[in-house]
């Protein structure tokens, strides 16, 4: 079978690998352009393009997929089918009708729910106990394909969304080659959504991380989990951005007001939330990197009482 592979972050990179395990023939591996990155704008491969690379497989880099010349391209290399896994830009019809057996997408939810471009996230902000992955033949609309094939995990009490996302990566590339395989012997029947039960979720933005301390403690532990290390969850403190890297809900009643400090402990600092209280473990400044509360302290000395979550001005 050949298959043409559509991918970019290194969500995608486990079903490019699985492909080539299964030994899947990939005449060509589609990814978006280099981006500038870092504080030198510095042009970076995307992770799929280097693992195509090394793994000997021809890049195909289109600034779009609209054009003529770019479908063209596609098109000369005889594929039996279309891969998709976090491609990252919207496929023109022309493109998912190019193959006799279509166009396969990797979707990280149980489809209909969670459609968009962050199921990953918002399934443990959410509080979901269960996710997983779908395989589906991919339309004109967002994530409203016929599903094809689906496998399922708990979620950890303590899951983040890093942690998530690197087990939903490894489950999408064997469910990617088990239906690639099933729909070329004709053994998959394509199941309609039920959109009755669809769930669309918006694109995250860096204002979601912010976080609201009249919220309850385990709601904002769970925003914190599924926000880092994007948006990533955050905060203000003496009219700084300080950015939450990890926490843990407490169970106690707080005698402060929500968003001020209710105690300061050697490894922790305690905020009084809507309901509970917050334990901060992990911190990050301003411009400064990760740092663990007890480091943290030791720069920033706090007091029981002190407000967090007030914003500059300009930060409004």
């Amino acid at each position: 079978m050949r298959v043409i592979f559509m991918g970019t972050p290194a969500f995608a990179v486990p079903s490019l690998e699985a492909l080539v395990a299964a030994g899947i023939e990939l005449p060509l591996v589609v990814t978006r352009p280099d981006k500038p990155r870092g504080r030198g704008q510095r042009l970076q491969p995307p992770p799929v393009k280097e693992r195509a690379e090394a793994l000997g497989l021809p890049v195909f880099q289109p600034p779009t997929l609209k054009e003529a010349e770019a479908q063209a391209r596609l098109r000369a290399v005889g594929a039996d089918a279309i891969a998709v896994v976090a491609f990252g830009a919207i496929l023109p019809k022309a493109v998912l009708e190019m193959t006799p057996l279509g166009a396969v997408n990797v979707h990280a939810s149980l489809l209909p729910r969670y459609r968009g471009s962050s199921p990953i996230n918002w399934v443990i902000v959410n509080g979901e106990r269960e996710t997983g992955v779908t395989t589906m033949f991919m339309g004109e609309g967002i994530d409203t394909g016929d599903i094809l094939l689906q496998e399922r995990i708990p979620i950890a009490p303590r899951e983040t969304a890093a942690t998530l996302h690197d087990k939903l990566a490894a489950l999408g590339g064997p469910l990617l080659v088990r239906t690639l395989e099933g729909l070329a012997r004709g053994e998959i029947t394509p199941i309609p959504q039920d959109e009755s039960q669809a769930l669309y979720i918006p694109k995250l933005t860096r204002e979601d991380g912010r976080l609201d301390w009249s919220r309850p403690a385990e709601e904002l532990d769970r925003r914190i989990r599924g926000f880092t290390p994007w948006p990533g969850a955050f905060t203000f403190l003496r009219g700084r951005r300080l950015n939450v890297r990890a926490a843990e809900p407490r169970d106690r009643r707080p005698q402060q007001p929500p968003g001020r400090v209710e105690a300061v402990e050697r490894e922790a600092v305690v905020v009084a939330c809507g309901e509970g209280c917050l334990a901060l473990t992990e911190l990050q400044p301003e411009g400064k990197r990760p740092m663990a509360a007890a480091a943290f302290l030791q720069g920033h000395p706090l007091t029981p009482g002190e407000p967090l979550g007030e914003a500059p001005p300009e930060a409004d």
